[in-house]
């Protein structure tokens, strides 16, 4: 993996998202209903926290004047106690092929905002205030890290490609090791997996501040 792969951009939003897509599309007649990997959320509930992330984010950056200390007051529900909090769900009578078209709407809504607001545009979240790319990379790493989950639950492969990995690792995973498998580091750095001797993790984050 580079030391320098590159920035993340809003297109990198785009590509996930389609890689995330065309994967679940091909998992439709499965149920749903079943945990995603490791998670206590059903797959359903995963899908649908990971459009509220894609949607919240370019909220986020979506103000004239972004605020710096909290989110943007979306109103936001569980539907259920332990299942996530989200302002966005699918409606279950369009099925699972409804809930993708969801993901996608939310996917383009995070890339259009990316693409368009400055640079220096920045924006509150909790694990630290960023800028358009900061939130393009956390797009994608919950497009790719919830899209494996899924994967795991519902029984289907899904490896991205290692570029794209690699720009979010040095975006937002400042001390992820370098010089291995960048989807597998992803993995680890996100407390999904164990990579080249070192322990899954039990606690995590990513730094959002723009990287100097």
């Amino acid at each position: 993996m580079s030391a320098h792969p590159g920035p993340v951009t809003a297109d990198d939003v785009r590509d996930a998202v389609v890689l995330s897509a065309d994967a679940l599309s091909g998992v439709l007649d499965a149920d749903w209903t079943v945990p995603a990997g490791g998670l206590t959320w059903s797959c359903w509930d995963t899908a649908e926290h990971l459009a509220d992330d894609l949607f919240a984010y370019a909220g986020q950056l979506g103000p004239r004047r972004p605020p710096l200390d909290t989110h943007v007051p979306f109103a936001w529900k569980r539907k259920a106690p332990g299942g996530p909090a989200s302002s966005i769900f699918g409606d279950p009578e369009a099925g699972t092929a409804g809930l993708v078209q969801v993901i996608e709407a939310c996917g383009t809504f995070l890339r259009a905002v990316a693409a368009t607001v400055p640079p220096e545009t920045r924006a509150h979240h909790v694990y630290g205030v960023s800028d358009p790319e900061g939130f393009a990379a956390m797009g994608v790493v919950e497009t790719l890290v919830h899209t494996h989950d899924i994967s795991l639950g519902l029984g289907f492969a899904f490896t991205p490609p290692p570029d794209l990995c690699a720009r979010v690792l040095h975006r937002l995973f400042p001390d992820a090791p370098t010089g291995t498998d960048p989807w597998a580091t992803l993995l680890w750095a996100t407390g999904r997996g164990e990579l080249a001797g070192r322990p899954r993790l039990s606690q995590w984050r990513w730094y959002g501040e723009p990287r100097g």
